[in-house]
């Protein structure tokens, strides 16, 4: 019986257990299909273009076979989504709060917009997130991601179009976070206080935003003692950098560059001895080194370019054993490189250029295997070291430019095996150009110019073929330049100017096929030009003037086109360009023979040459008597002229002073104040500050922003919240207008170029001595700023810049007569307001110059490379509209294209216009468009693209004036009207 109750207590333990064991199964059926149901529903918010996610299939009975899905062994669950780089769009929607053991998902590189979703907060067991390189916008929402960023550990947002200011409680509960990247967005405003709560962060990455404000509570970053990285760099952010930093203890990696920090570098920065990287470049430290930085035995890389930071250089440097890279450039560093430089046995960069470091090159230096220096722009002296074996297998790049070193240069130096880059410009080497610099296979960029080399040109000097710019300007080089010139197969550039060349332009420079720009002036050449110079279909700029040339101009290519300004200064060029005489190469007449050409008596032609009198002689000298008669009357004539030139001057003289007295009292009335030299002048005053401060004291406040060819541009807060700011241009004085009346009276013209497109002119400062220009100050930075920045702008964005630029110019050049040009169009003059609105700056300053000087010219150049309109290359001096608009068809280019003018590889140089004319022409125009920009409609891109290589037509006149350019692109942006 006893027995019989025991069995019956195990039959029904069993039924029970079968009947648990049924309702788990059907439990975990049902938790399955739930995952199974979550991914489907998030599959259909998305667009998968190349069916990467085919496998995924409802009717499955789990989802743990399905590409890209990680499930946990032991439960079944999801709890990984692995979907980067798949090419997907759309948006995350819905479904994935139903994975509710997920721990990873990774979407990074692919193109999801919208905002983020609040359903991410809803996955409680997240621990990575990572949807960073893809197009999420929007600002973000604290109430959806409060409980993201308390349970997720890895939080990776970078690269996307997020926007706004961050809320200050977003990371009150954020313990658990150990990583986080909000890299590449356009966050704004200050860094929330309570991210010092976030105390397990490893990483921390908020580079390339917008956030600003200073550093004061940034303390307690250092309270953050688990930090490994600190990326702050690219921001707006001001102020000293505090000190505390060595409460970091395992810090390896500092990046602060590229922001306004001031102040000096922080002492104990030193005390992080597990440093690799430290990156200060591009702020405002003032100061000396500390010299704590040598306890960085660790450091790797060190960058403190771009500061104000001056003392001797620093002796210790020798004593940081493991540095790699260096780059001490653009700061006031002086004193000796000392010897103990060769003791950074794992040095391969070194960058010391623009400083005031003197002495001699260390020999020990010679002895590393770097792979580029640049010392360039110091006061260097002595010769160049020979360079070790080590040196010979590594260096790439060698600038050695603006400096004092004297003496040969090693004959060595044609063996470097990798060597692309070598300047020597501006020194004083006095030596003979060694040919062994044509044995470097790779040598693309060779510049000696203005470094008083002497001797003839080495006829293998491109023995290579790899050179692409060739620059021997400003020296005293002899001789004809060599027929073995065109072996130079990838010359892009070819610069002899200023030198004492002689004899004919060889033939062999039409075999240069890629040769862009040929520079010539002020030289000793003579004979004609070869006429196969004419056939050179890539030449865009030539300059032949101040030579001994004669005879016709070749017909073809870019010479019927050249201003007079490139071929002056000559024996007698046959050109229609030019006025004066026109010599051929043929025997010169000994005597002056009225019959010779067959004229006589002022008229006759040669048909009455046959009725001239026998007895008069073939060749006679004209008599004495003659040449005092003509002489008499060249010195009564000349004498005329003098005096009615003097008179003209006179009058002019007098019309001038009266019309800056008019502009004068008329300009002092309408601004209610009086000039006079030393005192801030507002156009406006009912909007302008209340500044009551002189220029010096001025300038003390500012903070410099950037530089061109015109001067230095600060910017400068006033009043008691600092909310009032603007931005001032120093301008470089030595070709600024002197007279106070004739500057005032150019600076109210530009002051009344009014335009939404373009930067208002608010008043000036003058002075004898300090030139001042008051402007709005735009907070979003430049153009060329964005360029470089993640994202990359949309093509909506980037027709706005294009179409604001092109009415910002077009009232520039019609409606003001004569027209005002900006002469400097380039990306970092185009600034940008909140809503990416254009507005251009520095226009018209050329209207402030005595004259436009070679210099001014040539620092143009180089400071917009691509953007000079082809006709001043040769240093002409016509600035007109033409100019302007060749700039602005090269902006649309860089815009659409994402690539910069002029682009320099290892072995050819691209130019931009070029490389788009060419695909143009073979059907594949939209292959250049930037690849960034994923989506944008054909049938504007590519009109657009036609309408900048119409603006940079070699030939002025056809290119479209900017009224043109506007209505074209008016058009092209019209919408198509529907068909009925």
């Amino acid at each position: 019986m006893k027995m019989m109750k025991m069995m019956g207590y195990f039959e029904i333990m069993l039924v029970l257990a079968t009947f648990l064991t049924g309702l788990k199964s059907q439990e975990t059926l049902r938790l399955l299909n739930d995952d199974i149901l979550g991914l489907i529903v998030f599959k259909t918010d998305l667009s998968d273009p190349f069916s990467h996610l085919d496998s995924w299939n409802q009717d499955d009975a789990s989802p743990c076979s399905w590409s890209y899905v990680q499930c946990d062994p032991v439960t079944g669950r999801v709890s990984g989504l692995l979907l980067e780089g798949l090419g997907l769009s759309g948006k995350i929607g819905r479904g994935l709060q139903k994975l509710q053991h997920l721990k990873v998902l990774s979407m990074s590189m692919n193109n999801i917009s919208g905002a983020i979703s609040p359903e991410l907060g809803l996955i409680p067991s997240l621990e990575t997130l990572d949807l960073s390189k893809n197009s999420l916008s929007g600002s973000i929402d604290p109430s959806s991601l409060t409980n993201l960023v308390s349970s997720v550990r890895f939080l990776d947002f970078s690269e996307n179009q997020l926007s706004g200011p961050l809320p200050d409680n977003l990371f009150e509960n954020c313990s658990s976070l150990r990583s986080l990247s909000l890299a590449g967005n356009s966050f704004q405003g200050p860094i929330p206080s309570t991210l010092t709560e976030c105390r397990s962060l490893n990483y921390l990455n908020l580079s390339n935003n917008h956030f600003s404000g200073n550093l004061n509570f940034v303390s307690g970053f250092w309270t953050l003692n688990r930090l490994r990285v600190l990326d702050l760099s690219h921001n707006a952010l001001t102020g000293p950098v505090p000190n505390g930093v060595a409460a970091i203890h395992y810090l390896k990696e500092l990046k602060l560059q590229g922001n306004q920090f001031s102040g000096s570098v922080p002492a104990d920065i030193g005390l992080c001895p597990h440093l690799i990287k430290l990156d200060l470049c591009d702020n405002v430290f003032t100061g000396t080194l500390p010299n704590s930085l040598q306890r960085l035995k660790s450091l790797k890389y060190l960058s403190i370019c771009k500061n104000m930071l001056d003392g001797d250089f620093p002796e210790w440097i020798g004593e940081m054993s493991s540095l790699e890279y260096i780059d001490f450039s653009s700061n006031g560093f002086k004193g000796f490189l000392p010897s103990s430089i060769g003791d950074l046995k794992s040095l391969t960069y070194l960058s010391l250029a623009d400083n005031s470091i003197n002495g001699s090159i260390p020999v020990s230096l010679f002895s590393l295997g770097l792979s580029q220096v640049d010392l360039s722009g110091n006061e260097l002296s002595g010769s160049i070291p020979s360079a070790s074996s080590k040196l010979f297998e590594s260096l790439e790049v060698m600038d050695l430019s603006a400096n004092q070193l004297t003496q040969n240069i090693p004959e060595e130096m044609g063996l470097f095996s990798k060597l692309r880059y070598l300047n020597l410009s501006y020194n004083n080497l006095e030596s003979r150009i060694p040919p062994e610099l044509g044995y470097s296979q790779n040598l693309t960029v060779l510049d000696l110019s203005y470094s008083a080399f002497f001797g003839s040109i080495p006829g293998d000097i491109c023995d290579s073929g790899s050179l692409g710019i060739l620059q021997l300007d400003g020296n005293s080089l002899t001789g004809p330049v060599p027929e073995a010139i065109g072996n130079c197969s990838s010359l892009y550039l070819l610069s002899l100017s200023h030198n004492n060349l002689s004899n004919s332009i060889p033939r062999s420079i039409s075999k240069l096929k890629r040769l862009k720009i040929l520079k010539l002036e002020y030289n000793e050449l003579s004979g004609e030009i070869p006429q196969e110079l004419g056939k050179m279909e890539n030449l865009l700029a030539v300059n032949i003037s101040y030579n001994k040339l004669i005879g016709r101009l070749p017909v073809g290519g870019i010479f019927p086109s050249l201003n007079p300004s490139a071929l002056n200064g000559n024996l007698g060029i046959c050109s229609p360009l030019l006025k004066g005489p026109c010599k051929m190469n043929s025997p010169k007449p000994l005597v002056i023979d009225p019959f010779s050409y067959g004229y006589q008596n002022g008229g006759e032609n040669t048909e009455d040459a046959s009725k001239r009198p026998k007895e008069y002689p073939q060749h006679k000298f004209l008599s004495v008597s003659a040449i005092i008669s003509i002489s008499a009357a060249v010195l009564i004539a000349a004498g005329v002229l003098v005096i009615s030139l003097l008179n003209i001057s006179a009058r002019r003289r007098l019309t001038f002073i009266e019309n800056s007295l008019e502009s004068f009292c008329s300009s002092s009335t309408r601004s209610g104040t009086t000039l006079s030299s030393g005192k801030l002048i507002w156009f406006n005053s009912k909007t302008s500050p209340d500044w009551n401060l002189s220029a010096e004291m001025l300038l003390n406040k500012a903070t410099e922003i950037g530089g061109g060819v015109f001067g230095t541009v600060y910017r400068a807060s006033f009043g008691d919240n600092g909310r009032n700011v603007a931005a001032i241009k120093k301008l470089a004085t030595s070709n600024i207008i002197q007279s106070q009346e004739d500057f005032d009276r150019e600076v109210r013209i530009l002051g009344k170029a009014r335009h939404p497109n373009l930067v208002e002119l608010r008043g000036y400062y003058w002075t004898p001595d300090l030139k001042l220009l008051v402007t709005n100050y735009e907070q979003n930075g430049s153009l060329q700023a964005k360029l470089q920045e993640s994202p990359p702008l949309s093509w909506s964005n980037r027709f706005k810049i294009i179409m604001g630029t092109a009415k910002g110019l077009a009232h520039l050049h019609h409606s003001f007569r004569p027209p005002i040009i900006h002469y400097n169009i380039k990306p970092s003059n185009i600034l940008l307001d909140e809503n990416l609105n254009p507005k251009l700056s520095d226009f018209g300053l050329t209207r402030l110059l005595r004259k436009l000087e070679n210099h001014v010219v040539s620092n143009r150049f180089k400071s917009a490379l691509g953007y000079v309109a082809p006709e001043l290359a040769c240093q002409s001096l016509r600035v007109n509209e033409k100019c302007d608009i060749y700039g602005f068809g090269v902006l649309i280019l860089e815009l659409v294209t994402g690539r910069r003018p002029v682009e320099y590889g290892e072995d050819n140089v691209v130019v931009l216009n070029d490389h788009v004319r060419i695909l143009l022409e073979q059907g594949n125009v939209l292959d250049c468009v930037d690849p960034g920009m994923s989506d944008y409609p054909e049938d504007e891109v590519s009109p657009v693209l036609k309408l900048a290589l119409v603006c940079t037509s070699h030939v002025p006149s056809d290119r479209p004036s900017m009224s043109d350019v506007v209505q074209i692109l008016q058009v092209i942006k019209a919408p198509v009207p529907s068909r009925m």
